[in-house]
């Protein structure tokens, strides 16, 4: 007990310290006070936010959201909003979608994958080269038996998930068999994210057909409503307050291609050869994973060199 008055003692100590201190601290002579504050002028460009009005009639790849029902409409609703008033990150989708989109669509078109699922890609890792805490990679998100499924060559030395290019055909096929398995495009991306075998256990189990009227875990719940938020934004950025020109969205940088069937001991070298160093190397082929190419078995590989001019770089 003793122990405790003397806590408090000096608790007590403390606040009438604090108190005398504040007591006899000067406040400044501009300083607004109380009865002042209310008639200062308001900023002209102040800050304001503003709730959204769902459009009227949304799809995923031709196929209808159904908006008349309230707990659709409150879950678009909800990712709309967040999705509006994360400015930075919106902004920044802005800017890839102007470098990344041109390598995506043509993929798609090619293996007749309906063009809304390149927001797919958006929303799994923001156009970067992501790594999940699962392990999935790349602009896709693959995860290490999927793409080695689907022909990719992964290990420590060369890792093609962070292929673009290569990342997207796998993501199409992988799509395609969803497709075929569940019957819809939106089922398909929901499968993209819970796997086939899970989005087929739930729609037996919940005895339903489509993916709005499944009771799903928070992540593949809220999968589908967040690439339609991506879709409805990135096509109408004025609409949800984007404002930017076409200068600030970023640009790809023109490549050529040169092929390598031989090991590679030392990138840093090799990429001197072609006036650029080792970071830019790795910038335009990111499925290098070491700075070396082991290539045992005289596997024909394709590195993209970046065209003269575009980097200043030292010798």
């Amino acid at each position: 007990m003793k122990f405790l008055k003397n806590i408090f003692a000096a608790i007590g100590l403390l606040c009438v310290s604090g108190l005398f201190i504040f007591a006899t601290q000067e406040v400044p002579s501009d300083a607004p006070q109380d009865n002042t504050i209310e008639k200062e002028a308001k900023l002209i460009n102040d800050y304001n936010i503003y709730a959204l009005s769902v459009p009227d009639a949304l799809d995923f790849a031709g196929e209808a959201m159904p908006l008349d029902n309230p707990d659709i409409l409150e879950r678009m609703d909800r990712e709309l909003l967040v999705n509006t008033y994360w400015q930075s990150n919106g902004l920044l989708m802005f800017k890839r979608a102007e470098k990344y989109f041109p390598i995506i669509e043509p993929i798609l078109k090619a293996n007749n994958i309906p063009d809304d699922f390149k927001y797919l890609a958006v929303i799994e890792s923001g156009l970067t080269n992501a790594v999940s805490p699962a392990g999935a990679r790349g602009v896709w998100q693959i995860m290490k038996t999927t793409g080695r499924e689907n022909g990719l060559e992964i290990n420590s030395n060369v890792d093609e998930r962070y292929h673009l290019e290569m990342a997207t055909q796998v993501a199409c096929k992988y799509l395609k068999k969803a497709k075929d398995k569940l019957g819809s495009w939106t089922l398909a991306a929901a499968a993209y994210n819970a796997g086939n075998a899970g989005v087929s256990r739930r729609l037996k189990e919940q005895g339903v057909a489509n993916y709005y009227d499944l009771l799903l875990g928070e992540e593949t719940g809220r999968y589908l409503f967040r690439i339609v938020a991506l879709k409805e934004i990135l096509n109408h950025p004025k609409k949800y307050g984007f404002n930017f020109t076409e200068k600030d969205l970023y640009t790809s940088v023109p490549t050529y291609k040169i092929e390598v069937d031989s090991a590679v001991t030392d990138f840093s070298k090799f990429a001197k050869q072609f006036g650029i160093n080792y970071k830019i190397l790795k910038i335009h082929n990111p499925w290098l994973r070491e700075k070396h190419l082991n290539n045992k078995t005289k596997k024909q590989y394709v590195i993209e060199i970046p065209k003269e001019g575009f980097y200043s770089v030292n010798p």
